[in-house]
C-alpha cells in the first residue's frame, strides 16, 4: 500500500521567441502565429483526461512553464486557470506560477495575470552581465532585468523568483559575485542560483565556449553561498535560496517525491495510487501532433526495484531531513530493503541517520551522483 502524497499541477507551453545556447528544455522557437486558444483548448482536453487518475484529489500548486509562457495574453491565461477551476479542486492556499523573461514583463498583463490567480513570477534573469547575456543567446538586456524586476516587486505577489547562472563562458570570480549582488539588491523572496551545465543537442554542446576552471568553480559557489546566507537566504536545495516563508512549494513538492499531473507538449507526469501503482506519464512532444488530439507519448509503471533511486534522487537534493516514514509512506517499500545502501552511504559519509530521519551531509552534496549510484 502507497500512502498518497500531495499533488500539483505542471502546465508546459513549447514556444518561446529564441532558443537560448545552452537550454535543453523540450520548447520550439516560434515561427508563426501563435496558436493560443487551440493550444489551450486541447491543454484543457489534456487535463480532463487525466482527471480520472486522480479521483477528487487536491492540487497544492501549479507551475506554467516552457518555453516561454508569458508569450501568451491574459486572456488566454484567464481562460486556462478558469478552466483548471472548473475541473480541480485546488486547495485555498494554492501556489500559482508561471515563468517569464525580462522583456516580456508588463505591468498591465502582469496585473491581470494576478487577477487571474497567478501569485507567483518567475523571471529568467541569468546575468545582469550583458555581454554575457549574448553570448548565452538570451534576447533581453541588464536594463530591462532591472525594470522587470522592479515592477514584479511591485505587484506585491506572495513571492517571486530570480533565475541567475554562474559559471558561465570566461566568467570570473567578480563578475560571479557582481551578478548574484546585483539580484540580492532587488530584494527577491526566492533567488534559484545554479551553475551552467553543458547539455548534449544544444548550441552549447555543438561548441563548447570556454568555461572557468574548477578552482574558479569552487570559489564562485562557496564565497555566493556566504553571500546569500549573509544577506538572509536560506539554502534549501542544491541550487535554491529563499527568504522565510518562500520556498517553492511546487518545487518542493518534485523533491519531496509528491505526485504531479503533465499536461502540454512533452510534460512529465507522477501519479501514485492507494493499490501501490506508481505511474509516469509523458505527452506527445511535436505541437501538432498535440493539437490533434494525440495527448499521450508513453505511460509506465514504477517497479518497486526502481522506487529506492527514484525517490533519493529527488529528496537528496533538499538539504532537509528526510522523514523514513516518508520513503515507506510513498514508496511501499521498507527500510530494510535499502539498509546495505544506506549503511554503505553512511560508512562514506554522505549521510547521517537518526532514528527517525536521513540526512544529506556537505560531502554528500558535493559527491550526489556517488550517493544516488549507491541505489540504482
Amino acid at each position: 500500500m502507497i500512502k498518497l502524497p500531495p499533488l500539483s499541477l505542471y502546465i508546459h507551453i513549447p514556444w518561446c521567441i529564441k532558443k537560448c545556447y545552452y537550454c535543453d528544455f523540450h520548447s520550439y522557437t516560434l515561427k508563426n502565429e501563435l496558436p493560443e486558444q487551440k493550444y489551450i483548448t486541447h491543454l484543457l482536453n489534456d487535463l480532463q483526461n487525466d482527471i480520472k487518475l486522480i479521483s477528487d484529489r487536491k492540487v497544492n500548486s501549479i507551475f506554467i512553464g516552457g518555453g516561454t509562457p508569458s508569450l501568451f495574453n491574459e486572456k488566454t491565461i484567464q481562460y486556462l486557470l478558469y478552466g483548471i477551476n472548473e475541473r480541480l479542486l485546488l486547495a485555498s492556499n494554492a501556489e500559482i506560477t508561471i515563468e517569464t523573461n525580462p522583456s516580456m514583463v508588463e505591468i498591465n498583463r502582469f496585473s491581470k495575470y494576478k487577477q487571474v490567480g497567478i501569485n507567483r513570477i518567475s523571471i529568467g534573469v541569468q546575468s545582469f552581465n550583458t555581454n554575457k547575456l549574448i553570448k548565452l543567446g538570451r534576447m533581453h538586456s541588464s536594463k530591462e532585468s532591472i525594470h522587470a524586476l522592479s515592477l514584479v516587486a511591485g505587484l506585491n505577489l506572495h513571492s517571486f523568483n530570480i533565475d541567475l547562472m554562474h559559471g558561465l563562458p570566461n566568467q570570473s570570480l567578480n563578475q560571479a559575485m557582481f551578478d548574484l549582488k546585483k539580484a540580492i539588491n532587488l530584494l527577491p523572496p526566492h533567488i534559484s542560483w545554479y551553475q551552467l551545465t553543458i547539455e548534449p543537442n544544444t548550441k552549447f554542446g555543438y561548441h563548447k565556449p570556454i568555461l572557468p576552471n574548477d578552482k574558479i568553480l569552487w570559489q564562485i559557489f562557496s564565497k555566493g553561498n556566504k553571500i546569500l546566507r549573509k544577506s538572509g537566504y536560506q539554502q534549501y536545495e542544491i541550487s535554491s535560496y529563499a527568504k522565510s516563508g518562500h520556498q517553492s512549494k511546487h518545487n518542493l513538492n518534485y523533491w519531496r517525491f509528491g505526485d504531479y499531473i503533465g499536461i502540454g507538449c512533452g510534460a512529465h507526469g507522477k501519479i501514485s495510487f492507494n493499490n501501490g501503482r506508481i505511474l509516469r506519464t509523458i505527452k506527445t512532444k511535436h505541437p501538432y501532433k498535440y493539437m490533434n488530439g494525440n495527448y499521450i507519448h508513453q505511460q509506465k509503471e514504477v517497479n518497486q526495484l526502481d522506487r529506492p533511486f527514484e525517490f533519493f534522487m529527488n529528496r537528496f537534493r533538499l538539504l532537509e531531513e528526510i522523514p523514513k516514514q516518508d520513503f515507506i509512506n510513498y514508496t511501499g517499500l521498507i527500510e530494510n530493503t535499502i539498509r546495505n545502501q544506506l549503511d554503505n552511504a553512511i560508512d562514506q559519509g554522505y549521510i547521517t541517520e537518526t532514528k527517525l530521519n536521513w540526512q544529506i551531509t556537505n560531502k554528500g552534496t558535493l559527491f550526489l551522483n556517488f550517493l544516488l549510484m549507491l541505489f540504482l
